[in-house]
Parts: C-alpha cells; structure tokens; sequence
C-alpha cells in the first residue's frame, strides 16, 4: 500500500486528494510586523515586479506563482519571510500576547518562531529549542534577519527541557510543531512518496509524545499549548493526543480557522482515541490547495 491509498479513507475524495498531492505547492511569503506593514510589503513587491496575490483567510500573506519567495529585495532586508502557507496555522491559533513567556519546543529554521515574535511585538520572551546544533544557525540567521531581539535559544533535546535558565518560570504558551514524518509536504517534496516507511512513523512518534508531555509539564496552570504536525498519519497526531490526555492535566480546546479542514479521527486501525481529539483539525492538500498540516489546542488545568 501507498502513502497515499493508506490515507484515502480518511478524506472526503480520495481523486481530488491524490491529485492535490501531486501538484507543485505555490510559493507563499509572510510579511514581517517587526520591519514593515502588509501595505509596505505590497508595494514593494509590485516595484520589485513580483507577481504576488493576496491570500484570502490571512492578512499577512502572499502566494507568488512566479517567484521564489526569497529572490526579492523585500525578503533580503527582512520585510518578507518565505513560509508555506498552511504552516502560519500553528502560531496564530497559540495567538501569544506581547509581554508573555513562550517556548517554542521545535524551533528550527525559525519560521514559526520568528512569526511568534511578531505577534508579540518583539516583547516578552521567546525560547527557541532545537536538537539539532546544525539547524540553530539557520534559526539565528533568519531572526537577525528578521530584526527578532525578544528570542533565547536553547540546544537541547526538548524533551528533557530545562526551565532553569530561565529562573524556573513556567511559560504562558507553548508551540510544539513536532519533527514528524512529513507527508504533507509531498507537494514540495515528492521524495516523501518514495521514502516513505511505517517504520519511520512508528519511531518518530515516541518522540512526539515525549516532547508533549513536557511541554504540558512546563506550561502554567491555565497556559495554552498548540501541537502541530505536517503529516497525515493518526500514530503522529491522535495517538499523541490521546497518549498526553491520559497522563498529564490538561484538555483539548475548541478553536476556529477561516480554512477548510476535517476533524480528528477517533478511530485508526482497530484503535481508539479519546473523542475529545475530534476537536482537533486535519487539513489535506486538495482543501484549499495547500500542504497537509494537523492542530491541536490544549488547555493545562493543573492537577
């Protein structure tokens, strides 16, 4: 069986998600709040002669048919960041607050970061952590690009996070947008159907209950954690969930996005999740014509 068939009972239409899954991902940037305004950005990408369109469920970002989103001047000065479009989800559902103490469990190479930065108005304090040291240069490089002054990062396995640094502090949201075995990205990565194993989700899916877990550990009473995967795979995401809800004090959370998405599945290969990871949305490729993603919101309610 296929990566794909593997999947088409879950969708709505299998055709139309298979056909998606084989089309090139449209290049999409973010325009950066810390150094410019989406007005700013539009003009100067209309002078830079980049076509560009507006995306219609988010103000702050452009699909380029085109143009690769970094071969522009606005992307080099910082006023752009080349990001794919479904992947802003995971930080605008966590929807930090300037002044507030966020960790972003899996940072690098900093997209999702930097946009957690932006949102706070490069105030409070970001930690930024990754396992692997050859993946925090890209990180440092795109938040100096980016004009990013209110970010920590840290080289560690997030998993054994340590609040120590940081005067042991419990943070006020967490982002955890796992490594996962990546499926949804075949539009931009078609290596993925060839690669693909079940062994690979099997494996990577331990570490994404580990992960989890400490980052409910680590929130406060009352915080908020988002967990994110580009993948289509319920060991990676339902499974997670279910795993994390048993064994640590927190609750799945209703939340709303202006895409079109299903919800989580309950039921996987003779397995059963806890019904509340229905609230959890799954977004396929052929939807609205972006990469496949998955996201959760959890509540930490103490013990």
């Amino acid at each position: 069986m296929s990566m794909l068939e593997r999947y088409e009972p879950l969708v709505d239409d299998p055709e139309r998600f298979r056909a998606a899954c084989r089309r090139p991902l449209p290049h999409a940037v973010r325009v950066n709040s810390i150094k410019s305004n989406i007005a700013r950005a539009e003009t100067a990408l209309t002078d830079a002669g980049v076509t560009h369109e507006r995306a219609d469920w988010h103000p702050r970002l452009f699909r380029l048919p085109e143009d690769q989103p970094g071969a522009n001047w606005p992307y080099v000065h910082g006023w752009l960041h080349g990001q794919e479009e479904v992947s802003v989800l995971p930080a605008t559902v966590l929807s930090p607050e300037p002044g507030e103490r966020v960790w972003d469990a899996c940072a690098a190479p900093g997209s999702k970061t930097t946009q957690l930065a932006a949102l706070m108005n490069d105030t409070g304090l970001v930690v930024g952590t990754d396992a692997d040291v050859g993946r925090i240069a890209p990180l440092r490089s795109n938040a100096e690009r980016l004009g990013v002054t209110n970010l920590a990062i840290t080289h560690e396995d997030a998993r054994n996070h340590s609040l120590r640094p940081f005067d042991g502090t419990p943070y006020d949201r967490v982002l955890v947008d796992v490594p996962c075995s990546c499926e949804g990205t075949v539009r931009k990565n078609s290596d993925v159907l060839d690669e693909w194993t079940l062994d690979r989700i099997e494996g990577v899916s331990g570490v994404q209950k580990g992960i989890l877990r400490r980052a409910v550990e680590v929130t406060r009473d009352g915080g908020t954690v988002v967990y994110s995967t580009c993948t289509f795979a319920p060991e990676e995401n339902e499974a997670v969930l279910d795993f994390v809800l048993g064994r640590r004090s927190c609750r799945l959370v209703d939340f709303d996005i202006p895409l079109d998405h299903a919800p989580g599945v309950t039921e996987w290969q003779g397995e059963t999740f806890d019904p509340a990871v229905r609230r959890a949305k799954r977004i396929y490729p052929h939807q609205n014509d972006t990469g496949g993603f998955f996201c959760a919101k959890l509540e930490v309610t103490g013990s």
